[in-house]
């Protein structure tokens, strides 16, 4: 099947976001996100500044194209997003700053919020996971209204291995799609799963091939697009059913920046350490 591609534009180039990387299609009502964020794809202030800054231009309808799609992706190859800003972690704990990791925490938490509520405008969101999505990069794909994986990529949250939890809608999002009993093994397991595994699972809802992970995203557009009204209203009724408030996510980021103050010197170092591999995996 051909996708005509030449109907993708680059807007708000002007707004000069550094850390992602906009795409409007014009024919499909869709826009493409990805991420650029360095020296490692985690969630970088300056990423979750631009994604909000990007959000609320939508929200706000300036100079905005009609949207009815948009597509959480990554420019980085075998990384979707590796999670939490760990070195920023690392630094506002040593020195207890309270204040700092609150304000990151709920620099996180308001754009995917917005995400699990499709901005409010009902718009369908979407994440396309190509590499691994870790931590907060799991939380922010499952918020989405669809999954999208490629077989090559993995998913998990490692926090507990540094002896914390992703304090930012993990166990929000994954007890209303899985329950709560595999929701605590997921996140208390800290288990890097398959794409396959989680399709299995039912937190990807579609596994596409390696290097379809694109082609899966039209493909699923044209679907919806036949039954546009049915999927719109089983949208609204699933956020309904399973909605996660703002309030919820907010206390529970305040039950992790607590937690994170807790961490000893034995847990700071193995933060390090996955800082050093999160590095050496990009690197490669």
């Amino acid at each position: 099947m051909h996708y005509n591609t030449n109907l993708k534009l680059k807007f708000n180039a002007e707004e000069g976001f550094k850390s992602l990387d906009i795409q409007y299609e014009e024919h499909h009502e869709l826009a493409w996100y990805r991420m650029n964020a360095y020296p490692r794809p985690c969630f970088t202030p300056e990423l979750l500044s631009d994604i909000q800054h990007w959000f609320d231009q939508i929200l706000t309808n300036e100079k905005q194209p009609l949207v009815k799609h948009i597509v959480m992706g990554s420019n980085v190859p075998g990384a979707f997003n590796l999670g939490g800003d760990l070195n920023l972690f690392y630094d506002l704990i040593k020195r207890n700053d309270r204040e700092g990791l609150m304000h990151y925490a709920i620099a996180c938490i308001k754009p995917l919020y917005l995400i699990h509520t499709g901005l409010g405008k009902q718009i369908t969101t979407i994440s396309l996971v190509q590499g691994d999505a870790l931590g907060g990069g799991f939380e922010v794909a499952i918020s989405s209204d669809v999954l999208i994986a490629e077989r090559k990529a993995k998913m998990g949250m490692p926090e507990i291995l540094f002896n914390l939890f992703p304090g930012m809608g993990a166990y929000s999002f994954l007890s209303r799609k899985v329950g709560p009993i595999q929701a605590k093994k997921m996140i208390l397991g800290g288990k890097l799963y398959s794409a396959e595994e989680m399709y299995h699972l039912g937190i990807v809802d579609i596994l596409a091939e390696d290097g379809e992970g694109e082609k899966a995203v039209y493909e699923y557009l044209k679907k919806e697009k036949r039954f546009q009204n049915g999927h719109d209203a089983f949208r609204q009724a699933q956020r309904c059913c399973n909605r996660v408030s703002y309030d919820e996510l907010k206390e529970i980021t305040t039950i992790w920046v607590d937690a994170a103050l807790k961490l000893e010197s034995k847990d700071l170092r193995m933060m390090e350490r996955l800082i050093s591999r999160q590095s050496a995996k990009v690197a490669s």
